[in-house]
């Protein structure tokens, strides 16, 4: 398996996340989106950057059950109901990114959505990873 990230020099820096990924390999992982959602099935934080963190390990909590790793994401969606209040936490988010999955990014697009299927989620990630 390989992921190869791609970032043409013709196109804005990418932050936070990869132009292109280039994936050849024999498994695809598909991961349901994942909100703030404990064990119990409640959401939980009041905050985006509390959900972030909580939905991103729901994430790779599946990922990992899976038998892949950060590494192995091609795509993530970020689907967030309020876009302006995602940009203005993006550099916390992005450091919850880097701890909880590390420094190599999958493409991503973020939407925003007028709202989730829980009334209190502000964030979902669903996403795509690639298993050799």
């Amino acid at each position: 398996m390989t992921a190869e990230r791609i970032n043409p020099p013709d196109l804005s820096p990418p932050v936070g996340f990869s132009h292109a990924v280039v994936a050849t390999g024999t498994r695809l992982v598909f991961l349901a989106g994942q909100t703030a959602l404990d064990g119990d099935g409640k959401v939980t934080g009041d905050t985006l950057p509390e959900q972030f963190e909580r939905a991103l390990g729901n994430l790779l909590t599946a990922l990992r059950a899976a038998g892949a790793t950060p590494a192995d994401l091609a795509r993530v969606t970020v689907y967030a109901t309020d876009v302006a209040a995602y940009r203005a936490h993006a550099p916390e988010l992005g450091r919850i990114w880097r701890r909880l999955a590390g420094w190599t990014y999958p493409a991503m697009a973020v939407v925003e959505v007028v709202r989730l299927w829980d009334d209190r989620a502000l964030v979902e990630l669903d996403g795509v990873a690639l298993l050799g």
